[in-house]
Parts: structure tokens; C-alpha cells; sequence
């Protein structure tokens, strides 16, 4: 099961329904190989901030943060933050959708026990690819 919790208020320039979302982490968990119950959380600037201080000793905010589960069944909690996506998008001239799934194929992808590096990069992309085609 794929729960979404809002915690800040939807934003017209990422324009997914908290339906077209839950589609979007479904497709990637598909492309990725990976099942399990999957918490996502949407949060402002100022909860990351928080969140990558206390759990990673990171000042300012991020744009996500993956927190693997030790329940069967379950993968773990993705923390993200749209205004930090959209941000990113706008700095690297990305749409925006398109770098949500890479962002949300990344935090997968720790979920799972990958760390950064040519593979998790190459999964991220050919996930995200895949899921938005």
C-alpha cells in the first residue's frame, strides 16, 4: 500500500492529483524491481530542514530524504520536499514531473540499499524513463 501524506498544499506547477502521484510511485516500483508498503510524505522546507538535521547532521533543507523500514513488508518513508523540486527543475531546466520521478526513483532506490554512484544513477534514469513513458 502507497499512503501520501500532504503537508503542504498542492502547487500548481507539479500538477499531480494525490491519484496521478500514488500512480507515478507505483509505476516506479515496477520499474525498479521493488514491492512493500511505501509511506510519502510531502513537507515544506522548514520540516526537511528539520528531518536532514536531526537524521543526517545537514543544515538547510533537501529535497529528499529516504527512510528504510525494518518491518516486513514494508519499505520505509520518503520525505520530499515540491518546493525543493521545483526549484531544481527550474535551476537545471528539467520538467518538473520528470525530476519528481528521478527524485522519488533516488529515495526508492535507498530504500532498497543502494547508495550513490553510476548505478543508482543509471537505475534512477532508466526507472524514471520508464515510468513516465
Amino acid at each position: 500500500m502507497i499512503s501520501i501524506e500532504r503537508g503542504v498544499p498542492a502547487d500548481p506547477r507539479l500538477p499531480l492529483t494525490q491519484r496521478e502521484m500514488t500512480a507515478l510511485l507505483t509505476r516506479l516500483l515496477e520499474a525498479l524491481g521493488l514491492s512493500g508498503d511505501l509511506n510519502l510524505a510531502l513537507v515544506d522546507d522548514a520540516a526537511m530542514a528539520d528531518l536532514n538535521r536531526r537524521h543526517l547532521g545537514c543544515s538547510g533543507p533537501t529535497n529528499v530524504l529516504a527512510f528504510p523500514s525494518e518491518e516486513e513488508g514494508s519499505l520505509g518513508e520518503i520525505a520530499l520536499s515540491p518546493a525543493a523540486c521545483l526549484r531544481e527543475a527550474r535551476l537545471y531546466g528539467q520538467d518538473p514531473v520528470l525530476h519528481l520521478a528521478r527524485l522519488l526513483a533516488h529515495a526508492l532506490l535507498h530504500l532498497a540499499g543502494l547508495d550513490h554512484g553510476p548505478e543508482m544513477e543509471a537505475l534512477t534514469e532508466a526507472a524514471a524513463a520508464q515510468a513516465l513513458a
